[in-house]
């Protein structure tokens, strides 16, 4: 049996953390190793513990969650999920730049955040299409710009097939209904995108390809 997912929390509310915690320990799998109260607090716990996941407000007391994002990212100790009680563009691509994994509301059903948990856990990023898309917006190359077609050279004619439906935003199931695979099969070539594109997640690949000029905004859906 794989050992329990550690989880560190890092919010400025006593009442938040509680629940939290209250919801992630009724999971087998989940264990929350930790608890800091802000920004400084929390990039030091990491530190120590070394959590698989830490769940970091956005907004805290000196240190803000995205500069101690940046520094945890920056560290190598634990992979960060943003918590926040706005879907607002700034938070979003301000964390995303600090190295986030992913980007949750706190509103979000209990359900939403175990599996987010285990989704980021797992080496994936947390990332609905409609916000796969504003990331592109945002991130990728301007219209006009020069792209590096370099940056996916490496991949084959099937690997730069599943990035290009990563960029669309479709998940590892629905890659697998439109080019007719099986899952793990997806699965495999979506690990391999990664490597060989040296990128931590689908984010960092979605950008990538966007960069290179594989695909452009407005291509397919």
């Amino acid at each position: 049996m794989s050992p329990p997912v550690r989880v560190l929390l890092v919010d400025d509310q006593a009442l938040v953390r509680s629940g939290f915690r209250m919801i992630l320990e009724v999971e087998p799998d989940l264990e929350v190793v930790g608890e800091a109260a802000d920004g400084a607090a929390g990039v030091a716990a990491a530190a120590a513990l070394r959590p698989d996941v830490v769940l970091m407000d956005v907004r805290m007391p000196g240190l803000d969650g995205v500069a101690a994002t940046e520094r945890v990212v920056a560290a190598g100790t634990g992979r960060v999920v943003v918590l926040t009680t706005f879907d607002t563009d700034d938070h979003l691509f301000a964390a995303l730049r600090a190295g986030a994994s992913g980007f949750l509301l706190k509103n979000a059903d209990p359900d939403e955040l175990v599996a987010a948990v285990r989704a980021v856990a797992r080496g994936d990023a947390l990332l609905a299409p409609a916000v796969t898309r504003r990331v592109v917006e945002r991130f990728a190359a301007p219209s006009g710009a020069s792209f590096r077609p370099e940056l996916v050279a490496g991949l084959t004619e099937r690997e730069r097939g599943v990035l290009v439906l990563l960029a669309r935003g479709l998940s590892n199931g629905e890659i697998a209904a439109e080019l007719v695979l099986g899952e793990a099969t997806v699965k495999t070539h979506v690990s391999r995108v990664l490597l060989k594109l040296g990128v931590r997640d689908r984010v960092r690949a979605v950008v990538l390809a966007y960069e290179s000029g594989l695909v452009r905004p407005g291509d397919g859906g």
